[in-house]
């Protein structure tokens, strides 16, 4: 391997020291890319046996490849805590990197060849809005399930907006609301989604097909903020028409939000696919909210060095496919 072509994957991140770097620029001068391989598979395994197993490998060869990767770091990668292994501050530290320069020899590779989609073993990590994985992750699992048994889509929940992540490589796609301006960061419009109110079935605003502000405003209120926000779109709408709500609960989550308006008198506003596609086997009754609330673009997002992997193609193609089935 180049040590140029590792250089490049290693020279933005800001949480990497300069010892960090020196180091790793001597790893490039002394590991292959099968190296790298069982470095990544020890990480995310956190066992030899394991690494041993994902890579179809024997544990001796394994434990022999840690070795090699011990002497030319300088450091133990994988430490002993209790009966398992954890990784070094050094490890998790270049292990988003590691993922980065893989996935870029895995694209160079595939490069102007057919994708044998029935054949592909791969994790495909997915940072998405929890309103959007209610509906979206049931469609894209059974989607790529049916034709590529080999790949698992790993979901993570948001915990920050940074695309840092998305430069790493910790994360391959990013799914949720609004856009990123950045030169390396690529974006697709998934849909449109606009919030609708939702009530317990038997809730007496339950029997309106349209309620209006005013009988929403009589109602307590339960607000899904990751933030902790009390206020969002409708009190302006309240607002705007001399009213207000009495929100009582500040929530996470839509799904948490979904659970607790099941359970109560509550008035809560989630994504329309969410209240469309639970609302009946929860007990729920949705309806349209009588305001211009504005709709809110969900989008994809990648990294410019996955533009082209064929793999990543296909996975991005069939999210789309699964919205539209």
């Amino acid at each position: 391997m180049e040590p140029t072509l590792w250089t490049t994957a290693i020279s933005t991140p800001r949480n990497f020291r300069k010892a960090d770097l020196r180091m790793v620029q001597t790893m490039s001068e002394q590991l292959d890319l099968n190296l790298l391989r069982v470095f990544d598979a020890l990480l995310r395994e956190g066992s030899v046996t394991a690494a041993s197993e994902r890579l179809h490998l024997s544990i001796p060869a394994t434990s022999r490849a840690l070795g090699r990767l011990r002497r030319a770091t300088g450091d133990p990668i994988l430490v002993r805590a209790g009966r398992g292994m954890v990784p070094t501050p050094f490890a998790l530290r270049t292990a988003p990197r590691v993922r980065s320069l893989l996935d870029e020899a895995s694209a160079l590779i595939s490069a102007g060849r057919g994708l044998a989609v029935a054949e592909l073993e791969r994790t495909f990590t997915i940072r998405i809005n929890d309103g959007v994985a209610a509906t979206l992750a049931t469609a894209a699992v059974e989607a790529t399930a049916a034709v590529a048994p080999g790949v698992r889509l790993r979901f993570v929940a948001e915990g920050s907006e940074s695309i840092e992540a998305l430069r790493d490589g910790s994360i391959d796609l990013d799914i949720g609301a609004g856009d990123v301006a950045a030169p390396d960061i690529r974006s697709a419009r998934l849909y449109g989604e606009r919030l609708v109110g939702i009530v317990r079935a038997d809730s007496p605003l339950g029997r309106h097909r349209r309620p209006t502000l005013a009988q929403l405003s009589r109602y307590p209120h339960v607000s899904a903020s990751r933030r902790g926000r009390a206020r969002g779109p409708l009190d302006d709408a309240l607002e705007a028409a001399g009213l207000g709500r009495h929100v009582t609960a500040i929530v996470p989550t839509f799904a948490v939000a979904v659970l607790l308006v099941a359970s109560s008198g509550h008035v809560g506003l989630v994504p329309q696919r969410l209240a469309e596609r639970y609302g009946e086997a929860l007990g729920i009754r949705w309806f349209p909210i009588p305001a211009a609330l504005p709709e809110v673009d969900m989008r994809m997002l990648w990294h410019a060095r996955l533009d082209a992997d064929p793999a990543q193609r296909w996975l991005r193609d069939t999210i789309r496919h699964a919205l539209d089935a």
